[in-house]
């Protein structure tokens, strides 16, 4: 029977051959110039001589006198491949983000997926478990070069192959704690856990599941199962959950910026996610799990909010994040400030993670008034952009506006939203153009926390802005809007061009789903 450590390694070698063939220059990697991509294809065609000269069939092991690790060819190609996926992301940095030319990120990718490759032949003939550090250096290359190079690549060895290669490494994980041979066709399909595998879930410590575990960051000395709350003003309608001829029907009745803010309960019951018994986003050990023990890669924010004084991010394994919302290191909140997994695209990147959920109906309607100009082509953008949010209680995202229709699904947690129509837009004053030529227009100088007496005053600028911009701030406290406290199973309806204040009061993680 073939192990699934050689079907991955199959897998391997299929992108090898795929990128070792002549058309790839023409598929793609030809603005590389012929220099990089002939490096690139030495290493892959030593990538396919391992096979053929050390490994011989699929099943057989390698020479137990052959120390892969430090064998002066591997490390060698370790080396040259490393060359590559660093000029590469040099490249990156000479172009502004949306121009850089794709055949950098092929290359990237091409040469991250033999990185890969390379990796797991000195590991498949191993037969211990893997530990953290050898899961990492397999994880590493495949998760920055979709974080990085923006999950694109070629047929046979982009972002499909990867996924695929991270499914067949979780059964390879399944078959270690299991001590079996293949990992059912059912997981591999990513449509029901086996939340049994208690020797996957528990390889991490023992953490109660977020709703229920301690919150940090508490205010005026409230126990520890609480988390303080802003007072609510000027409450969001709520409504039960609506299908997409009723979302419609109360979207036509506003018409363009006459719509408003509305809450839909009971829109999330269906989902894995949402369900204790099913694929719960409340349990660490679930999302441990379903992230190869957490050692999958993500960008953070860290810090309060991202118009803060050191303010930073950071790509960090996802068990990093679990570890501080667990609070296993001692409740307290980080000197440098939360980390929070803040607007990414989570679910293109971890596509299990997306079996949990579904995408509202709501989506699927049209926000185009009669009389609305239309664009030359007479088409509009027709995709659903899903972002995910997870953070610890007192993380931010400051007063802003997008250019998207927005559904906010609360899965786990609560979340205070405050929120001011399109026409107080002068009253919020937008930052406009800051230095380094980024356009922050779209982002209000007022901290709501700040100006409430949520937060402290801890910068030189929020300070001024209270005791200096007397008519400024009589003008914000002046202007109307409407707020909300996001409970569990909630999904928050934000119209186009409304400004939005979002502050995290316990353990959340939520799900943005834009359209137009």
């Amino acid at each position: 029977m073939v192990t699934l450590y050689a079907q991955l390694w199959e897998h391997c070698l299929c992108a090898a051959r795929v990128i070792a063939d002549d058309s790839a220059v023409h598929d793609g990697l030809d603005g590389c110039g012929m220099p990089l991509v002939d490096l690139l294809r030495r290493q892959v065609t030593q990538i396919l001589h391992l096979s053929s000269e050390k490994n011989g069939e699929t099943d057989a092991k390698i020479d137990s006198e052959t120390d892969s690790e430090t064998d002066p060819q591997t490390r060698r190609m370790s080396r040259r491949l490393n060359d590559l996926i660093e000029l590469a992301h040099a490249r990156f940095y000479a172009y502004p983000p949306s121009e850089v030319p794709t055949c950098w990120r092929h290359l990237y990718t091409d040469a991250s997926i033999m990185l890969f490759s390379l990796r797991w032949w000195q590991r498949r003939a191993i037969r211990t478990s893997m530990s953290d550090d050898e899961l990492d250096c397999l994880v590493r290359p495949l998760d920055l070069s979709l974080i990085l190079a923006g999950g694109v690549g070629l047929a046979g060895r982009g972002p499909d192959w990867i996924h695929a290669a991270f499914d067949m490494l979780h059964c390879v994980l399944e078959e270690d704690v299991k001590g079996g041979e293949e990992c059912q066709e059912e997981d591999r399909r990513t449509k029901r856990p086996r939340l049994d595998s208690s020797a996957a879930l528990e390889d991490g410590p023992a953490v109660p599941d977020f709703s229920t575990g301690p919150f940090f960051g508490e205010r005026d000395g409230l126990s520890s199962t609480s988390a303080w709350i802003p007072p609510i003003s000027c409450p969001v309608p709520r409504s039960g959950p609506l299908g997409l001829e009723a979302f419609q029907a109360y979207l036509d009745r506003g018409r363009a910026s006459h719509r408003r803010p509305l809450i839909l309960s009971g829109m999330l019951d269906h989902w894995p996610a949402y369900q204790p018994q099913l694929q719960p986003w409340s349990s660490p050990a679930y999302l441990r799990w379903r992230t190869l023990r957490g050692r999958r890669l993500v960008p953070v924010e860290i810090g309060r909010s991202y118009v803060d004084d050191g303010w930073t991010q950071a790509i960090v394994p996802f068990a990093d994040v679990l570890a501080e919302l667990s609070c296993e290191g001692g409740g307290q909140e980080p000197a440098s400030g939360p980390t929070y997994l803040a607007q990414h695209a989570l679910f293109s990147q971890m596509p299990r993670l997306q079996s949990d959920i579904s995408i509202p109906d709501a989506c699927y309607t049209s926000t185009t008034d009669d009389d609305d100009d239309d664009d030359d082509d007479g088409e509009q953008d027709s995709d659903i952009l899903m972002n995910a949010w997870l953070g610890p209680p007192g993380t931010i995202t400051p007063l802003h506006t997008d250019p998207h229709h927005n559904l906010l699904a609360q899965v786990v947690g609560r979340k205070y939203v405050r929120l001011y129509a399109p026409e107080q837009t002068a009253a919020l004053r937008p930052r406009g153009r800051e230095a380094g030529g980024v356009d922050m227009g779209n982002t209000s100088t007022v901290d709501v926390g700040v100006m409430e007496g949520w937060d402290k005053c801890e910068q030189d600028q929020d300070r001024d802005q209270v005791e200096e911009d007397g008519d400024e701030i009589v003008a914000f406290r002046a202007a109307p809007y409407m707020d909300c406290i996001l409970e569990p199973g909630d999904t928050l309806y934000i119209p186009q061009g409304w400004w939005h204040y979002v502050r995290g009061l316990s353990v959340s993680f939520s799900v943005s789903f834009w359209w137009n």
